[in-house]
Parts: structure tokens; sequence; C-alpha cells
């Protein structure tokens, strides 16, 4: 069936405090997308993050993060205080994210939560028990990292002493004493944010919504899974990393992409039946309903570059797991289902293991008009299985990528689309209206184009630092009327839901 959705990460919630969350507006955004006339949300990765704040370098492939906790409701258990809550600096930009005033308060009031929450004896209920037990093959290693990392002031695991890297039993038995009132924050932190979630998840499923959740393909280099699972990925016997994840010299970059991620030994995880790669996988689809995994092409092929070169020049390409994995996993999970992120080069193994995979892949609008006039991602080449977007989280916005553009492509997009706007706000709609007309099953368009802003409301800009991962809209921004103009849309196109069609 025909359908469409809206790319809105969590951090873009207008909720208070700093940054969105599983607040009331995350619950008022879905009421606005039934409206729409949408069938699903996309989200960004939910993973806690490190040093530049991208949910794509995650500290854990299982946890979630702490941030999009929601105060408020943890105000109606009873575990804070709405004074010690606005008494909170969490940054005073309301369309900008400041991760350092999360850092320096978001932890410390959640601390206080923590404490009441023990007080009041909730670490023994049974819900909290039953959630620690089914979660205990990852979280018991995440929270001992997070007490680690505590122990030696935030350094990465490849610094601590021997004892520790190398989980020497008796050494993190000492740890676990020491810092237990560390790791039980992590349970409860963890256990609220999944709670909370649930909750959330739940209400979406209730107005007939689903959510497309995204699985970054590599882990950072400093988080939970390289330091518990280091036989996953291909460290030497000292657990050093033999090799780091990038991209090889091209047009755009003479030295290449040096990313720093761990990569997978898919030799031993081969024989070990990809089990921490399909625990992952199995642990995301209870969370959500569809599954975008970024960088595809990484099953097929990879880049590792020696570990300690300044540059991705001396790296060598190798073969990924390919077919097989996707056929353990089907084996294993049989009913999952994925949206494969496949940008990039397309080489002919890549693309024949998307067809035997049978995913769908990702049309990108804004990459099809260039000097050529005959793009892959030109909407008379999509066919029904594969998800057109006008851009995603690593484009600029629409009406910011056609003020750049040089005027021959601005030209054709415009003779292509049929558009005889002369204002931008006309442009970017005529440029949606060409994404919903695509014969692809699925469309998906980041909110900020429906709002027809500016790069000031860029979610990121590949291989930069700093400014990303920051934008948020306004409180009370989104109207009756954009979502009845976008419901429109769905129904010219055929994407509107069956239920909302027998609402008309």
């Amino acid at each position: 069936m025909r359908k469409s959705g809206i790319l809105f990460p969590i951090i873009s919630l207008a909720s208070k405090y700093g940054i969105g969350c599983f607040s009331k507006e995350a619950y008022d955004f879905v009421d606005f997308l039934k409206e729409s006339g949408q069938s699903y949300w996309q989200i960004l990765p939910l993973g806690p993050t490190g040093f530049g704040d991208s949910p794509y370098q995650p500290l854990s492939a299982f946890a979630g993060n702490p941030y999009f906790i929601c105060l408020e409701t943890l105000i109606q258990d009873g575990l804070l205080t709405w004074d010690e809550c606005n008494a909170c600096d969490f940054g005073q930009d309301v369309e900008r994210v400041d991760y350092g005033a999360l850092y320096n308060n978001r932890y410390s009031i959640l601390e206080k939560a923590y404490i009441r929450f023990k007080e009041k004896k909730l670490d023994q209920d049974k819900e909290y028990k039953d959630f620690l037990e089914k979660e205990a093959f990852w979280l018991e290693d995440y929270a001992l990292y997070k007490a680690l990392k505590e122990k030696y002031q935030g350094a990465s695991w490849l610094d601590w002493e021997d004892a520790d890297r190398q989980r020497d039993e008796k050494a993190l038995e000492q740890v676990r004493k020491d810092y237990a009132d560390v790791i039980g924050f992590n349970y409860f932190m963890q256990f609220e944010f999944y709670e909370q979630w649930k909750a959330l998840h739940a209400y979406a499923a209730g107005k007939g919504l689903e959510i497309i959740g995204d699985i970054p393909f590599y882990v950072a280099m400093d988080s939970a899974d390289s330091w518990s699972h280091p036989e996953v990925f291909q460290f030497d016997k000292e657990l050093l990393p033999k090799a780091v994840a990038g991209c090889p010299p091209d047009a755009f970059s003479k030295t290449g992409q040096l990313w720093g991620n761990p990569v997978y030994d898919w030799a031993y995880q081969k024989k070990d039946k990809y089990s921490w790669w399909i625990q992952r996988i199995e642990r995301n689809y209870e969370m959500f309903d569809v599954i975008r995994i970024d960088h595809f092409h990484g099953f097929d092929e990879y880049y590792a570059i020696p570990y300690g070169d300044e540059t991705a020049e001396k790296g060598t390409s190798h073969k990924g797991p390919g077919m097989h994995f996707f056929k353990t996993l089907k084996k294993e999970l049989s009913d999952v289902r994925i949206i494969a992120e496949d940008l990039g080069t397309i080489t002919e193994s890549n693309e024949k293991l998307m067809k035997d995979a049978g995913f769908p892949g990702m049309k990108v609008l804004q990459y099809a008009f260039d000097w050529s006039e005959s793009s892959y991602y030109l909407t008379y080449n999509h066919d029904k299985n594969c998800v057109v977007y006008t851009g995603t989280h690593d484009n600029t916005t629409t009406r910011d990528w056609i003020e750049n553009l040089n005027e021959h492509d601005r030209d054709f997009a415009r003779q292509f689309i049929h558009s005889e706007n002369s204002d931008y706000g006309g442009f970017v709609w005529d440029f949606i209206r060409e994404a919903y007309r695509s014969s692809a099953e699925l469309c998906i368009v980041p909110l900020q184009d429906y709002l027809v802003k500016g790069r000031e409301a860029r979610i990121n800009e590949p291989g930069t630092q700093g400014g990303n991962w920051q934008w948020r809209l306004l409180p009370n921004f989104l109207s009756v009327e954009l979502a009845h103009s976008i419901r429109q849309l769905a129904r010219i196109y055929g994407r509107l839901p069956k239920e909302a069609e027998e609402e008309l």
C-alpha cells in the first residue's frame, strides 16, 4: 500500500527543559501525524551519545539516551518537583539544544529522582525487577561500563588499566562494590527511558501510527559494546583495535574519511551465527515497527584503515557477510521489516545484495537534479519497493538546497516538477508534491520541509564538528491548517490510510 510519513527527531520536539523528550509534545506530534493523514513517524537513533553528540556514534547499541526521559513524568510520579526542574539551566535558546548545559545539569536532576525512587522502595517493585532480568544481557555490562567511565573520569576504555580494560573478573567485582550506586543509577535511567518509550509507542499504535527506528551500522570505538564484546570486532590479543572504519579517497576527499569506529570481525560472527547483531536487531524491533539500517553497503563491503593512521589513504576494502547474514537473520527473526540506507556509491555487488535481500532502498530527490539530467534518483527511475525522501537528516533543508542550487540544476528541477512558483515556499511544496507523486510505496518528508525552513533547521552536516543535532521546533508551531494541507497531499496521491479514507 502507498503510504507516507514524517521524519522528525526526538531531539527536535519543543519539549521543556532543553531537549525534545517523551513528553506531552511527543504525544501532540502523534496527534498531528494522525490529523495529517500520515502512517509513519521516522526518528533518529535513540542511543546515548558521547563527544560530538551524534546518535550515529552511540555509547551502546542497546541503551537509551537519558536526555529523552521526560522530567514532567517524573514530577507526576512524585520523584521530582516543579521547583527543582525549573531551577536547572538546560540552555536558554528554545530553538537549539545546548548539550553542554544538559550534560552539566540533566544527570544531577535525574539523580535526585533516583534517590527518591530508592526511598520509595520502587527498586523492589516487580516491574522494575522484571526489567532488570529481561535486559540483563546488555544492561549489566552497560551500567558497569558507565561506572568505569566515572572511575577513569570519562577516559576511553582503551586507556583504562589492563585489569579493567581486559575485564579481569576480580577487578570488575571490586568496581561493582565501589560503584554500586552509579550502577543502580544507570539501571534506573534505563528503566525510566524504556517505560516512557513503551507508553509513547503504545499511544502511537493506538492512533494507527507506526514508528520507523534507526540502527547505526557501526558503534563508537569508546562504547559499552566494544569493551564488553571485543570478540565481535577486530581487536588483537591485547584488546587494541587492528583497524577502524572509514571511506577511501574520492573526488570529494583526497585523503578519504576516517570515521574511527571499530570494524566487525565477520569471520567470528559467522561462526557465532551473528548472535550479537541478531540480539541487537531483535531488541530494536521490540521498540519500533520498522527498522532503517544505516550504511547498508557495509554488509556487502567495508573499508578498514590501520589503527593509528591519521588519514584513510592506506585502508583496504573487504567483503562483508553478504546474503549469508540476512538468511540467518530471516531464519531467526522471520518478520522483521527493514529499510536499507543504500545511499552513496552503488556497485554491482551491493546492488545485487539489495535485490537478493528484498528490502526497500532509499531515493533522495535532492540528489536527482544535476548536469546529466538522467539521475538514478529521478522519480521515473523509482520502483515500488523503495522509500522516497525529499532529503534526510544528513541533507540541508529543501529550501536551503534550492537557494544554493546552480542555475542549470534549479531550472531543470523547476521544469521537472512543473513548478511555476516564483517564491521559495511554493517551490518547496511543489518539490514535496513530486515526492508524493513517486511510484515508491513509502514517501517520507522531513518536518522542516513542510515548514519551508532554511539552513537554520539543518540537523546534521557530515564531516563538520559542532552545530549539529541541535535544531528544535518552536512551541505551538504546528497548526491544524498545516495538518490539513499535508492530508490533502496524502489523499490526492493515494497515500491516505484506509481508516482516514473512510472518515472522508
